[in-house]
């Protein structure tokens, strides 16, 4: 059995309340094994036998979707890609004093990003300072800033995406990786 990580997009925010038993019911019968979520229900840890990861997210949507009512933008990762974002260290030389280091996840590789970095989120101190093809990583300091990544990449590349700090992804690694 292989262990993925499971990270939803938009789940408990914006009106759409979905208890954990409801939530886990519904990886469950998706026919994935030993369901936890960690802190947050939008971060769920699976096991399966299913290997190929587009395979498990679009059950996973198809699954939430009928259960749910609406689209749930499903982003599924290995442990060893969330621990290689960590030992890249991405956010080595920033400031950490007051800041929060972000990871964005994008649903598809981006062959080149976009905008030219780093770049200041516009009515903020909010710095997105790098990208690779699958994720975008953001310096936030406080006052509601934590929030601000996520719209702005989704509105700039025209994609669906989720954001996590990454000490969460590190706490799930740490937790799950073994």
């Amino acid at each position: 059995m292989a262990r993925f990580v499971v990270f939803l997009r938009g789940i408990n925010v914006g009106g759409h309340i979905v208890k954990k038993d409801r939530l886990q019911e519904a990886f469950i019968s998706s026919g994935f094994q030993n369901v936890v979520t960690y802190k947050q229900s939008g971060n769920v840890i699976i096991e399966t036998s299913i290997i190929n990861i587009e395979e498990i997210k679009s059950k996973l949507e198809a699954n939430l979707q009928s259960m749910l009512g609406y689209d749930v933008a499903v982003f599924v990762h290995t442990i060893p890609h969330l621990k290689n974002i960590i030992n890249q260290d991405p956010f080595k030389g920033q400031e950490n004093e007051g800041s929060s280091f972000l990871v964005t996840f994008l649903p598809t590789p981006q062959a080149f990003f976009l905008l030219q970095l780093p770049l200041t989120i516009p009515k903020s101190t909010a710095k997105i300072i790098s990208a690779n093809a699958t994720e975008v990583f953001s310096v936030t300091h406080g006052g509601g800033e934590g929030a601000l990544p996520n719209p702005f990449v989704e509105s700039k590349l025209k994609v669906k995406s989720t954001t996590r700090n990454l000490n969460i992804i590190r706490e799930i690694v740490e937790k799950f990786g073994v």
